[in-house]
């Protein structure tokens, strides 16, 4: 297996150069194609062409991918043993020594080699070059022969004498480089030598006795010479080149070499080369080539006694083997390179050295032989290069050099393996730390969800209390007191809620849920929720949401109403005096937009504002040129952008960077001034970033302050049956049909004002038109053109003037109708309506409260005109829960007493019949069918048997049970609803309840919407009946 590790790692390394690689080659050819302009839509066929390279390489890519998938899957991530990997370091190091010496010595092999074809060039080509020249003399000194046979011995007398013969072979020296000096010695027969001796004027000397005794050339003197003993013949020399003059009457066949030399030249009719020999004066080695001269052309076949008989004498050039050597060797450039020995190796055993010595460095040497013509004399030119041979630093460089890029590689490898062995170990310890972080986090969370739970159910039980108690015959006093400790209760709930949300947000575990809302009811609750703080500060509060905003919208409204929720609240806080005013549009309504108020005289209350537009200045979704998104949003996408308005105190400059920073507030008298904890803005930008929006603002201190976001929902309206819908008290967002038809008459001298005031009108279904004031009011009211039902003037236009406040009294009372129109005021202060309250009469105007919304609205003007329903709004959705609780036995699990008397409480509010139990254990033997309950509540936590496991077992009986249809009441389905009753909010609690097989969930304490929710999934509006 070890050894599989490490060829599995050796792969491993080898994927990672070639996905390397890869990028490496991918990152060019992208930049190339997008760059070079391949990509530009104008160059038709190459965009094709590298569209389709780009998808070849995405297949290419992924397949690569896919290779390497399997192959982590089968060979695995396994670390290579430090022992194995050791042996295989060692082996590298080894095996590239191997190799490196190989390859020296392979090169230092080719480089000798090549130093030896070297040598071998320049021998053979001296070689060739010596033998030419002197093939040249040869044919020079034959040509001399035929010369003095026709001149000489063909002429009588004779036209060539001592001086014309030495004058001609000096003049033609140059035609024959290589001989020092040419000679020609005459047959002469005993009978015919004492007549030769008295022509010539000098005796025939002997040469015997120089060989015997050889002189210095100073010392040389002919006429000291012995004469020539009397012998058959004689070959004395008649005619010599001035440089050997001094042989002249010597005769030649006394020497014993220019004997057999000579004999050897007539016998053969060519010619011959004498044995190196030292020459007379000069005492150097040389030779003699010998030619016969011969009377008449003989034929190849002659005899040697025919070619004896028809000699006339003998031509010889004499060659001065070491000077003509030494001349050839100058007129090459690379002299000095090699060192020549010529040799006569007629006599192999002993060969004459002719030229050259044996003192050498080098112990290369090349044989090159030479052709002189004598097939008789052998002759060989010894080459070798006088210099040492030079380090082959070729080799010595690429050997090296291929050890040491190895060593580096296997450095590198060595690196990679210590690195890779330190990243797994890195990698091992990171994931037991996430494992360990992990665990934290989930003991977090269940911390949480148990402090939670801890907290919340007491809470559940003292609001439950409350809530019961306020049903109750209770004087005002302990109202007050009622309603005091419910509002501090359930602002201990909102700061619990808060906390976890905070701690959601930090463990990624905060999701948005997809359901179908109605935006405008849920700002309506929100108005609701802060009214009575902005009444008792006198702060107008107001919202204007545009026409084009879709009815519907689908998304997460809780936390959308947590967004606004907070936005105003911090607003309620710190304003003081002016108004709070949200607007909600679209995102493309806004882009460009330059209808954005900020002084005092066309804004909500008359108080200067800040620069809403300064708000989204950073945001993405607004481009310089004013465009929006990049991409072009879906059709059913909407882009919401709401603005939060006031004119509060502002933020100072210094404390706008940490305003989103959790548990961070403005200063350190904040809390203690207004409350707070400083989470709600941190957590409401990241509930704007899950709604892939964004969010930012503007303010002025002593000014006031702007908050704006942006959401992306879904249309609502295109599809709503996909999502299932979101009943939020839609009772007075409908437009009541009693409205239909009428026409309203604003007066208000504000814009910004009346915008708001007709919006919320005409959601009721009533025309609206605007004055600015009384006096243009009456105008309409009687000119008849049309019928004016409802009146509606702003307080501070009635309180501005009441003499004209008067006179437009009784000028309404002068009008001759069947049913005169109505008259509102439109008041913020409490004490305004109370002062109002106190007037009497028919006329009187009535007082609307603002902020105005259309439930308050419709109740409002049905009060005062006489029409539809006068119910309390508080119990409004108390038919409804009843008609789907009523008569339905409901059972309730709780381990605590004060939860269980809350909830069935509660339940029995609306006419349900409940049974209680405290334990798993009961819940399970009472739901074991058959039994005639038509729902459970189960809460959680509990000891012994908790909801989950309760629960599980509930279905298992319900899935294997054996009870036949007869046995009760032809049931066939035992399948009861439980909902989860706790007061845990993580969503993973959530999510383990419909796990285990619960239907549902209701968090403590109940909330009548929440319950009407959960019940109507399961419950039809009649009045009693099993599921």
């Amino acid at each position: 297996m070890s050894f599989l590790h490490v060829v599995g790692f050796g792969l491993k390394v080898g994927h990672l150069l070639l996905m390397l690689c890869c990028w490496i080659v991918s990152v060019i050819s992208m930049n190339w194609f997008i760059n070079g302009g391949i990509m530009d839509t104008k160059s038709g066929m190459f965009c094709d062409s590298g569209k389709m390279w780009l998808k070849w390489w995405e297949k290419i890519s992924g397949n690569n991918c896919m290779i390497h998938h399997h192959y982590y899957q089968y060979i695995g991530s396994k670390r290579v043993p430090k022992t194995w990997w050791k042996k295989l370091l060692m082996t590298w190091v080894v095996g590239w020594l191997i190799v490196s010496l190989s390859i020296f010595w392979y090169m230092s092999l080719q480089a000798n080699e090549k130093r030896k074809e070297t040598l071998q060039s320049m021998c053979d080509e001296r070689a060739r070059m010596l033998q030419d020249q002197f093939n040249v003399s040869t044919n020079h000194i034959q040509a001399m022969s035929i010369l003095i046979s026709t001149f000489h011995h063909g002429k009588k007398p004779s036209a060539i004498d001592q001086r014309t013969f030495a004058r001609y072979t000096e003049r033609t020296a140059f035609e024959r480089p290589l001989t020092s000096g040419v000679a020609y010695a005459v047959r002469v027969l005993h009978s015919e030598r004492a007549q030769f001796e008295e022509q010539q004027g000098w005796t025939i000397k002997r040469m015997d006795t120089l060989e015997q005794n050889p002189v210095h050339k100073d010392d040389y003197a002919p006429e000291a010479l012995e004469p020539s003993p009397i012998k058959e013949e004689y070959a004395p020399v008649i005619f010599a080149q001035d440089i050997i003059s001094h042989i002249i009457s010597i005769d030649l066949l006394s020497g014993k070499e220019d004997r057999k030399n000579i004999l050897r030249a007539r016998a053969s009719g060519k010619g011959v080369l004498t044995a190196p020999f030292r020459l007379l004066k000069s005492n150097r080695l040389g030779v003699i080539l010998t030619y016969a001269v011969y009377k008449r052309d003989l034929p190849s076949n002659a005899t040697p006694n025919e070619r004896k008989q028809a000699t006339d004498g003998y031509i010889g050039g004499v060659f001065d083997v070491e000077s003509l050597v030494e001349k050839l060797l100058q007129q090459l450039a690379s002299k000095q390179t090699i060192l020549v020995n010529v040799y006569d190796t007629t006599n192999l055993s002993h060969p004459i050295s002719m030229y050259g010595s044996n003192v050498s460095a080098d112990g290369l040497q090349h044989v090159s032989t030479l052709n002189f013509g004598d097939p008789f004399r052998k002759h060989e030119m010894h080459c070798r290069f006088k210099q040492k041979p030079p380090w082959p630093w070729l080799a010595i460089t690429t050997s090296n050099g291929i050890l040491v890029i190895a060593y580096l590689v296997g450095y590198i490898f060595h690196a990679t393996v210590n690195r890779i062995a330190k990243v797994e170990d890195d990698y091992d310890k990171m994931m037991e730390l996430k494992k360990k972080a992990e665990a934290a986090d989930v003991a977090k969370s269940q911390f949480l969800a148990t402090v939670s739970h801890e907290i919340r159910t007491p809470m559940n039980g003292v609001l439950g209390m409350l809530h019961m108690l306020m049903d109750t015959d209770l004087d005002v006093t302990q109202q007050d007191y009622v309603r005091t400790a419910q509002a501090s209760g359930k602002a201990l709930v909102s700061l619990i809620n808060e906390v976890l949300d905070q701690a959601k947000i930090e463990s990624g575990r905060l999701e948005l849920d997809a359901v179908q809302f109605d935006l405008r009811a849920i700002l309506d609750d929100v108005l609701s929720l802060f009214s009575g703080k902005s009444q008792e500060k006198g702060v107008e509060l107001a919202v204007y949401i545009s026409d084009r905003v879709p009815e519907m919208l689908i998304g997460d409204p809780g936390r959308f109403r947590q967004i606004i929720t907070n936005l105003m609240g911090n607003s309620i806080k710190f304003t003081e005096k002016g108004h709070i005013f949200v607007t909600v549009h679209l995102v493309e309504e806004v882009i460009g937009s330059t209808e954005v108020e900020t002084s005092s005289e066309n804004t909500l209350s008359g108080f200067p504002v800040t620069d809403r537009c300064r708000s989204w200045k950073g945001f993405k979704a607004f481009s310089q040129e004013g465009s929006t998104f990049p991409l072009t949003p879906p059709s059913d996408s909407i882009n919401l952008i709401v603005s939060v308005e006031d004119t509060g105190a502002g933020i100072p400059s210094e404390a706008q960077s940490r305003v989103f920073t959790p548990f961070m507030q403005v200063g350190p008298s904040i809390s203690r001034t207004h409350g707070g904890t400083g989470i709600g803005l941190s957590i409401s930008k990241c509930l704007v970033g899950l709604m892939n929006g964004e969010i930012g603002f503007v303010s002025l201190p002593k000014t006031g302050s702007t908050f704006t976001f942006t959401a992306v929902f879904t249309n609502g309206c295109s599809n709503p049956n996909e999502y299932k819908s979101h009943k939020i008290n839609n009772q007075s967002n409908s437009a009541s049909t009693e409205f239909q038809g009428m026409t309203a008459l604003v007066v208000d001298p504000r814009p910004v004002r009346a915008k708001v005031s007709r919006y919320h009108i005409q959601r009721l279904g009533i025309s609206v038109e605007v004055v600015s004031d009384l006096n243009q009011g009456w105008s309409n009211i009687s000119s008849g053109n049309g019928a004016i039902d409802i009146v509606l003037v702003e307080q501070e236009v009635w309180d501005r003037d009441s003499h004209l406040s008067s006179l437009f009294i009784n000028n309404f009372k002068k009008i001759d109708r069947r049913t005169p129109p109505k008259l509102f005021l439109l008041a913020n202060f409490i004490s305004t309506s109370r002062t109002s309250a106190t007037t009497s009469g028919d006329n009187t105007p009535s007082i609307i409260m603002k902020p105005l919304r259309s439930s308050m609205l419709a109740a409002s003007l049905q009060r005062a005109m006489g029409v539809g329903s006068k119910g309390n709004a508080r119990n409004r959705d108390l038919p409804s829960l009843r008609n789907l609780l009523l008569g339905r036995k409901i059972l309730i699990i709780d381990d605590n007493n004060v939860n269980l008397k809350v909830a069935a409480g509660a339940l029995k509010k609306y006419g349900a019949e409940v049974e209680c139990a405290d334990s798993g254990s009961k819940a399970v033997s009472l739901l074991k069918p058959p039994h005639s309950f038509d729902a459970c509540f189960m809460d959680i936590q509990m000891p012994e048997m908790d909801g989950f496991e309760a629960t599980k077992l509930i279905r298992e009986m319900e899935k294997h049970g054996e009870t036949s249809v007869e046995a009760y009441d032809n049931v066939s389905n035992w399948h009861v609803p439980i909902l989860a009753m706790t007061a845990d909010v993580i969503q993973a609690t959530h999510e383990e309840c419909l796990k285990c097989g619960m239907d549902g969930y209701v968090s403590k304490p109940f909330e009548a919407e929440q319950l009407y929710r959960e019940v109507s999934r399961f419950f039809q509006s009649v009045p009693n009946g099993n599921l």
